[in-house]
């Protein structure tokens, strides 16, 4: 989903969030000082192609959520599509804790931050799962699954080494994939995962 459909009201949010990300961002690197001059391709779009890919309903918990990518763009495309019950933002730095509320706060949005270590929170009951740039694959299988319901979907945006990750992770899982081909890196993909299992 790129977002030349989106409301007013929504790309009022998302030109909100950008501009409180270019503000706190020199205190608490939120994002590279790099890749803020394409902080619409690089980080708005990529967080919101990982929305388009996820099936509504329900609860969705965005761990290690730092800069609010992709957690904080899918909570403002949520509020749009009234696609998600709830949107949960998984984060153990304070500062960035307090940089997603402040957020959420301006943004008028239906999420919550819990400022924690994951492996700290009791089950959390995902629909969908979403982790950007946190850490492998393996690992955050590891992290994720507790959280993660039965019949839900995990969505985690990879760079060039994905199928690497992928080969590795399946060690010690069991797990239908699908990689989808980014449109905003053509080497990186979306890997959509389903019935995570131990091996």
């Amino acid at each position: 989903m790129m977002l030349a459909d989106v409301s007013r009201e929504t790309m009022d949010k998302l030109n909100r969030f950008t501009a409180l990300v270019e503000k706190w961002n020199p205190k608490i690197n939120l994002v590279s000082r790099d890749s803020l001059k394409d902080i619409w391709t690089r980080h708005i779009e990529d967080s919101a192609q990982v929305f388009s890919l996820a099936p509504a309903g329900g609860h969705w918990i965005d761990m290690g959520s730092g800069g609010g990518l992709p957690g904080i763009v899918c909570a403002i495309l949520a509020d749009e599509h009234r696609a998600f019950e709830k949107v949960t933002m998984i984060e153990s730095d304070l500062r960035k804790a307090v940089f997603l509320r402040t957020v959420i706060r301006e943004c008028n949005l239906n999420a919550v931050v819990k400022n924690d270590r994951i492996e700290n929170l009791s089950p959390l009951d995902a629909n969908v799962l979403s982790a950007r740039a946190l850490a492998s694959l393996e690992r955050l299988l590891e992290l994720g699954s507790p959280h993660l319901k039965q019949d839900g979907v995990a969505l985690f945006p990879k760079g060039a080494t994905w199928q690497k990750e992928l080969s590795d992770a399946r060690r010690t899982w069991k797990f239908d994939s699908e990689a989808i081909t980014s449109k905003t890196e053509p080497q990186a993909v979306i890997l959509k995962l389903r019935g995570l299992e131990r091996v």
